[in-house]
């Protein structure tokens, strides 16, 4: 791509901006909500809209059934590289509603104090906004130039929030399809709201659900208060030992393979001027809870950890009644770091809880599946191409940084034998998964005009990037 086709098509990007956000607003006011069956015809409403809107960009684009949501895949050719674009269109549930400005599948546009505007509603960041700046991007070129500069086939989820249990059957059953030179993902972050950023490091999971039982129904506390056993303080008990007073994880085993941060990589860490004070003041807290011994961008970037991510059991109505409950439940997750197992931590919680468990108390599990952190070449072709290219876009050179949990980065090299280039333009204070999810309006501008660098510098350095790959 020449710098004159480059310049048109960010010209296009600029003039076409509040088309680009209506198109944005369209499929955010699809209540596309993976986990709740409700909305199970709102996934595929998505999912149509969007291969649609593909084709009628020149893609080969379909909706792809699983067993569970459909996939949307399209193709469109080019002159190379090879990039898979993955990218998914479900949302997280919106609740509680009653914390949310306005509706949240009516999105807005909100002014802050300081006169930065954003993007408010479910979806906004996390991953609607992020995924239409590849396809706002493919949009520009495709009407400056009539083509891309890189063959490109775009893969995108409809389950990512809810487990993504057909991921991996589906990559399986078409690995001929989708393979590609290497993987593009717009579903991290930028550092700040002036610079870029490109993760290089991921953080795997194990998480699932314990139930304790204890009675056979639940008792009134008048009678049994004392006598009986309360699941919900069993469960308390032993959840709460899953951390000594220094925030260590407790399960026996859990350190043996996780290796301090190589010096290099923590020396450039420090070069950040990272304020963990201002980190946790972004959402009212002041003091360090984590791992002692370990600062705060360490304890998020390279060090794993447990969470009690919801507990539940007895009555939780509005009022009070006086029951011990049979039954008590936790949603439990543990981010996890290279050299740990996520199926040996999740077998070793369950040991613990099965251990601790006195008499007349049973013990259930649900797993939610896992994955292992990952860590990726920082001096790759592909990486250093869209490196450059954010650094002609944004003025400063992107920081390449740790992420939180991406599952398809695994399973795209496991079965696809890809890498992937994680570029993303969300913030801190987005809100993911809370009331009052945003994206800047900056973030989706800018991040729209960074891919159309990203694609044009990929296909200028087509043969070096080939090369690269083959050595590889």
């Amino acid at each position: 791509m020449t710098s004159s086709q480059e310049t048109a098509a960010l010209d296009r990007v600029d003039a076409q901006l509040d088309a680009s956000l209506d198109r944005l607003f369209a499929l955010m006011r699809i209540p596309s909500i993976s986990t709740d069956p409700a909305h199970k015809d709102d996934c595929l409403r998505a999912a149509q809209s969007q291969a649609d809107e593909l084709s009628e960009l020149g893609f080969t684009a379909r909706v792809a059934p699983t067993e569970g949501h459909p996939m949307v895949v399209a193709h469109h050719d080019g002159p190379g590289p090879h990039v898979l674009f993955y990218g998914h269109y479900d949302v997280q549930p919106a609740d509680p509603l009653e914390l949310w400005r306005n509706d949240p599948f009516n999105p807005v546009i909100e002014e802050r104090a300081d006169g930065a505007r954003q993007i408010v509603g479910r979806g906004a960041s996390d991953d609607k906004g992020q995924l239409r700046t590849f396809i706002e991007a493919f949009r520009a070129l495709k009407e400056t130039t009539g083509a891309l500069p890189c063959r490109v086939t775009v893969l995108l989820e409809g389950e990512e929030e809810s487990g993504s249990e057909s991921l991996e059957p589906f990559l399986r059953a078409h690995v001929d399809e989708l393979k590609a030179d290497f993987a593009l993902i717009c579903d991290t972050g930028a550092w700040d709201s002036e610079t870029p950023g490109i993760t290089t490091g991921l953080r795997g999971t194990a998480a699932g659900e314990v139930t304790i039982r204890a009675a056979d129904r639940d008792l009134h506390s008048g009678l049994y208060g004392g006598p009986a056993r309360n699941p919900i303080q069993v469960l308390t008990e032993i959840l709460s030992g899953l951390k000594d007073e220094d925030g260590r994880v407790t399960l026996p085993g859990f350190y043996d393979r996780v290796k301090p941060v190589d010096p290099a990589l923590r020396k450039a860490w420090d070069a950040l001027g990272f304020d963990g004070a201002a980190f946790l003041n972004e959402v009212a807290l002041s003091v360090p809870a984590g791992e002692k011994g370990y600062d705060i961008l360490e304890q998020s970037w390279a060090r794993p950890t447990a969470e009690i991510n919801g507990i539940w059991g007895g009555y939780i109505s509005e009022g009070f009644k006086t029951v011990i409950p049979s039954e008590a439940h936790a949603k439990v997750s543990f981010r996890l770091v290279p050299g740990q197992d996520p199926n040996k931590v999740w077998a070793s919680f369950e040991q613990r809880v099965r251990d601790s468990l006195p008499a007349d108390c049973e013990a259930r599990f649900k797993p939610r599946g896992g994955s292992f952190a990952v860590s990726l070449p920082t001096d790759s072709a592909p990486l250093r191409a869209a490196q450059g290219a954010l650094d002609a876009e944004w003025g400063k050179s992107a920081l390449l940084a740790s992420g939180g949990s991406i599952p398809v980065v695994n399973s795209i090299k496991a079965i696809l034998g890809m890498d992937t280039v994680m570029v993303g333009f969300a913030l801190n204070d987005d809100n993911i998964h809370s009331p009052n999810e945003k994206y800047d309006l900056k973030a989706f501008h800018k991040g729209i005009r960074s891919w159309v660098r990203i694609l044009g510098a990929l296909g200028e350095t087509r043969v070096e990037t080939q090369q690269a790959i083959a050595a590889e």
